[in-house]
């Protein structure tokens, strides 16, 4: 193959790192994706929802072979190191490469999935690649919802076989992924006025921060020991909160619902008295948890300091319910699977704290949290859901939750999966793993719609996905783009 095809690959992720696409704000990508299309003479139509399917036919000698789906979605998540300004709506993505990396400066790169979207846009505009029918299906809105893949409508795909490129591990193939579902709560509450809080005499307003934590995806990071700023900062208030005669003015961190929380904060107001108690008890938090997770969390900041005396404050009975309701809600890795040694089977990710004010003339305070429960068992997909819902309802008057998405069970004995891994052995004289994953593709969803669909994932290396610390393996990339060409040459 040549080198030049590898090229086109970063070339057309080059140009697609300048087209702003967050999550329910794909117009532009849709758009850009089928001039494309028009632009290389490609069959393209786009549905209701964006989604944006290209065909191109069968390269002579291929034309009886059945043909094949490369799938990819368009969103990306928009995460930035706080002292970085971007506005993901308007901005481009700055890339850069640093040895074998290529990394974006102080935001999420977009690999995830741009990448995708780029060998499959590579492949299909590669003069001298042989290979049956292809269809390239992009879909929107994954990354939060996976709406795209629900609403593609019946009968939009004719091949019966799906590569999808959404996967982020060298020379792995998978075969099935986890199911999940999203909760969303709620605690209302009528902030205590400004008066109230200037006549508290000999008070301190204290703000405790937590920063610099590796976060990562809820799915493919959960069992690697990151630690979670939303968790640390509603330990240590709990820790002090008997103690000290505490008062919750804010409490925020955290962004999207399936990345893990880098950041937190919160306002306290505190007696004067108590100021070099709590001081004491930070600084042994803050030993307590470099212990914990110090190994892994090199870059991890637990900072306290004094701040202005906030203008308002949270009730003290709700606030006092709200973090105990926060402790009590479970996060991170709840059990492996007993079917795939290694796989994480149910986990789930306190998400995101967050300030909010109803857009009403009589609206409400009101925090609002968001957490996702994943699982490649259904029942215990569910069960989950439930007791995060019992937690957070010890604060939150209003609980609900999404419609979720379906798991993808395995298929160890696929012929699509056969000829990928025979393709991979051909090329790279070694065998490639097989796994499942426990993140979330849109594969389910489209067996839902077209049960027949023989699929696999791949994709090449990727860390850090869902954060600012997101890198992509330059010769990993080329690995993978090989394998690809190979796979359709051989299908």
């Amino acid at each position: 193959m040549k080198m030049t095809q590898c090229e086109n690959v970063f070339e057309i992720f080059s140009q697609i790192c300048k087209v702003p696409r967050p999550s329910k704000h794909e117009e532009k990508i849709s758009r850009w994706l089928q001039d494309f299309a028009a632009a290389h003479g490609i069959e393209c139509v786009a549905d209701e929802a964006m989604n944006v399917i290209m065909r191109v036919p069968a390269t002579p000698g291929y034309e009886d072979h059945e043909g094949v789906i490369l799938q990819a979605h368009m969103d990306m998540v928009c995460e930035k190191d706080g002292n970085v300004e971007h506005d993901f709506l308007k901005d481009p993505i700055e890339t850069y490469v640093d040895g074998e990396w290529l990394k974006a400066k102080g935001t999420t790169l977009g690999a995830d999935n741009g990448i995708g979207i780029s060998m499959a846009l590579a492949a299909i505009t590669d003069s001298e690649l042989q290979h049956p029918a292809i269809e390239c299906l992009f879909t929107v809105d994954e990354e939060t919802g996976l709406t795209g893949a629900m609403k593609l409508q019946d009968g939009m795909l004719r091949a019966k076989r799906l590569i999808n490129l959404d996967s982020e591990d060298d020379g792995q193939i998978f075969i099935g992924c986890a199911g999940g579902i999203d909760t969303l709560a709620k605690m209302h509450y009528e902030p205590v006025n400004e008066q109230m809080v200037n006549d508290q005499m000999n008070k301190l307003a204290i703000r405790l921060s937590v920063s610099g934590l590796l976060g990562g995806h809820s799915g493919d990071d959960i069992n690697k020991g990151h630690a979670n700023a939303n968790q640390l900062i509603v330990w240590f208030l709990a820790r002090i909160w008997p103690q000290t005669e505490l008062q919750l003015a804010s409490i925020h961190g955290g962004n999207l619902r399936n990345a893990i929380a880098r950041e937190a904060e919160a306002v306290v107001v505190i007696p004067m008295a108590y100021k070099e108690q709590i001081r004491i008890e930070w600084n042994q938090f803050v030993a307590q948890m470099e212990g914990v997770f110090g190994e892994v969390e090199k870059d991890m900041r637990l900072e306290l300091e004094t701040t202005d005396m906030p203008a308002t404050l949270i009730p003290a009975d709700k606030a006092y319910r709200l973090v105990m309701a926060l402790c009590e809600c479970p996060h991170g890795m709840i059990a492996m699977s007993k079917d795939m040694p290694g796989l994480v089977e149910t986990s789930t990710n306190l998400a995101s704290i967050k300030m909010c004010h109803e857009s009403t003339m009589h609206g409400r305070s009101f925090i609002e949290i968001n957490t996702s429960q994943r699982s490649s068992k259904e029942e215990a997909k569910h069960h989950l859901k439930w007791a995060v819902e019992q937690a957070l309802a010890m604060a939150c008057d209003e609980v609900t939750h999404g419609d979720g998405y379906p798991g993808w069970a395995p298929n160890p004995h696929s012929p699509l999966l056969e000829t990928v891994r025979k393709a991979y052995v051909d090329l790279f004289k070694d065998e490639p793993k097989v796994l499942a994953i426990h993140a979330g593709l849109e594969c389910g969803l489209f067996l839902e719609k077209y049960p027949y669909l023989d699929m696999v994932s791949v994709g090449p290396q990727m860390y850090g996905v869902h954060s600012p610390q997101e890198r992509l393996s330059i010769p990993s990339t080329e690995r993978c783009y090989r394998w690809l060409c190979q796979t359709l040459k051989s299908l």
